[in-house]
């Protein structure tokens, strides 16, 4: 984002810490400097920026709100103000830590000076404080299922504090978790798992119950798309390109998306009445995300354990080949051939019983056994 030197601006995060110091809706801002809720909605979510007159009392109007604020902070202890008009993708609810300052890591702009001055688990911690309570909502309105969504984003940041050289030095980082815990969410093999062959219990009031009825059953393509655009904030190029699809795609998406919802909420044709819905009924859940400590001492532990199962696995394989060397022949040797049947020999046959001949004979001679009939007897001479 290119500011003018004359009319510095604040980061887009400042803009809206700003606004909700002073416990300033968007409406009121957007009064103050004659633009509509959506433009200053754009310009705290930085997807546009203001020019000319509108910048400049822009501008002043952040200026104004920044000095107030140290007024009242030299006055009185400061404190965590309350946010207002809470957003799907930013405003953290049931956070592990407090939100971070303005000047740590955030997923939309990292300094070059911040990121030298944080160690690595000091920048995902604040990352994951971030972010983290906010995609359990996210993906909790993708899945419709609270264990699922925490499960999602944890098993996310473990990926990212896997990879985190590569995630650190990304231009956006929470949007690179964000695609993960997706895709993590929305995997077709949940399914098969028994503990997510039930569907869990809906939510208590009537509405947001058929708003999230109608969200799970649109394909995940389309449920994916609705929510990154009228939810979290992206614009068309962005939810085109995190949902890898092209941007006519991803609009005949949207509106596929839309017309469901119209068709069984006709009072949710208003995007911004949309946008509003989908925040309640994100709000409405009381969802926790696991500490930043926790998600890192997991993400480690699950790294060591498939570090040693592969090499535990190419130690079997080294040996079984050894093993394969030492015993296989080492010249070759002409298999037995099998034998052959030959042809015109009787059968083996069991002797049978004596006739009564045979037994009159088989006495007779061994009566004549002792004393039998004179014999040729050979002599000695």
């Amino acid at each position: 984002m290119t500011q003018s030197p004359s009319t510095p601006l604040p980061p887009p995060k400042e803009r809206r810490r700003l606004r909700e110091a002073r416990s300033l809706t968007q409406a009121q801002v957007a009064a103050r400097v004659g633009v509509d809720c959506e433009t200053v909605r754009a310009w705290e979510t930085g997807r546009t920026t203001p020019r000319g007159r509108r910048r400049e009392t822009y501008a002043n109007l952040l200026a104004e709100l920044a000095a107030e604020k140290k007024v009242t902070a030299g006055q009185e202890p400061a404190e965590e103000p309350a946010p207002v008009a809470a957003d799907v993708a930013d405003s953290p609810v049931e956070a592990p830590e407090p939100p971070p300052s303005p000047s740590s890591l955030t997923p939309e702009a990292v300094p070059d000076q911040l990121s030298d001055a944080l160690t690595p688990a000091q920048a995902f911690d604040a990352l994951y404080a971030f972010c983290a309570p906010a995609l359990v909502r996210q993906t909790f309105l993708l899945t419709g299922r609270r264990e699922l969504a925490r499960e999602s984003v944890e098993r996310a940041f473990q990926l990212a504090w896997q990879r985190w050289p590569e995630v650190a030095r990304d231009r956006d980082p929470g949007g690179w978790v964000r695609a993960t815990a997706y895709e993590c969410a929305l995997s077709p093999w949940h399914r098969l798992r028994p503990r997510y062959r039930h569907p869990e219990a809906p939510p208590a009031d009537a509405t947001d119950r058929a708003l999230l009825e109608v969200i799970l059953k649109l394909p995940p393509p389309h449920r994916r798309t609705l929510l990154l655009y009228d939810g979290v904030g992206l614009d068309l190029p962005e939810t085109a390109a995190e949902t890898e699809a092209s941007t006519p795609a991803t609009a005949n998406r949207l509106l596929h998306a839309r017309g469901a919802i119209t068709e069984r909420l006709p009072e949710l044709s208003d995007p911004a009445e949309l946008h509003h819905r989908l925040t309640a009924l994100a709000s409405t859940e009381r969802l926790r995300a696991a500490k930043p400590l926790t998600v890192r001492s997991g993400s480690e532990r699950r790294a060591t354990f498939w570090t040693r199962a592969a090499i535990a696995f190419t130690v079997a394989l080294i040996g079984t080949t050894a093993l394969t060397l030492r015993t296989a022949p080492t010249h070759y040797e002409p298999p037995v051939s099998p034998g052959a049947d030959v042809q015109g020999v009787p059968a083996r046959q069991a002797p049978g019983a004596l006739s009564q001949e045979e037994l009159e004979l088989r006495e007779e001679l061994r009566e004549e056994t002792v004393s039998g009939p004179d014999r040729l007897v050979p002599l000695n001479e």
